[in-house]
């Protein structure tokens, strides 16, 4: 006969961050976003991805364990639940810290036939790196992205919230070098954006509307 299978008891399921256990980095503005964004739902698991990308803003455009367990946290769900959503989508950025700018150029078919894979290798040769990595001085990280849906500017490439496009070497070292000038992280911002979508401007810190 076979053996049944015990699941385990509640306590043995993935438990909730407790406050005492964590170093919470929420600004008392990111606090106002969630707060606002809370109004939304019927119940605070509907809410995990808005709140992913206010820890992705917070926590410097990455989602750290750190940053993953204090939204965890402040929905009161357990840790693998948040980590489950936040490693699903490849918006997040939970595999590797990204540079200050991560360029994303789309790879898909009209790219494609526009010449993107010229691009793509120009960038790595200029930048010195591959799909996915960082620069040393932690600027820059390239990525071959799917459709970005910007077909009439193919090859295009996506910074924070702006395309780019058509782009060619030339514009791609101009772009470069106005985003070494940029000391705000476009990845940042565009989880800012993000979040803007998200509130009514009632509910967002005077500072971002």
């Amino acid at each position: 006969m076979n053996e049944l299978i015990h699941l385990g008891s509640p306590n043995q399921r993935p438990h909730i961050p407790r406050a005492e256990d964590l170093n919470l980095r929420f600004s008392p503005e990111a606090v106002h976003e969630l707060n606002g964004l809370l109004t939304h739902y019927p119940e605070a698991k509907a809410c995990i991805l808005p709140a992913l990308w206010i820890a992705q803003k917070e926590y410097d455009g990455f989602l750290s364990g750190d940053a993953i367990a204090e939204v965890a946290h402040r929905l009161n769900r357990s840790y693998a639940e948040v980590e489950g959503v936040a490693t699903f989508y490849s918006l997040y950025n939970a595999a590797h810290k990204p540079g200050r700018h991560k360029l994303e150029l789309c790879t898909c078919l009209s790219c494609h036939i526009n010449g993107t894979w010229d691009i793509r290798d120009y960038i790595k040769k200029k930048l010195g790196v591959g799909h996915g990595e960082t620069t040393e001085d932690g600027m820059f990280t390239f990525e071959e992205v799917e459709c970005l849906n910007a077909c009439d500017r193919a090859p295009v490439m996506q910074v924070g919230d702006q395309y780019y496009g058509p782009v060619n070497q030339a514009s791609v070292d101009k772009l470069i070098e106005d985003l070494r000038a940029t000391e705000e992280s476009t990845v940042v911002q565009y989880a800012q954006s993000v979040v803007n979508v998200h509130l009514r401007e009632e509910e967002r810190p005077s500072s971002t509307r």
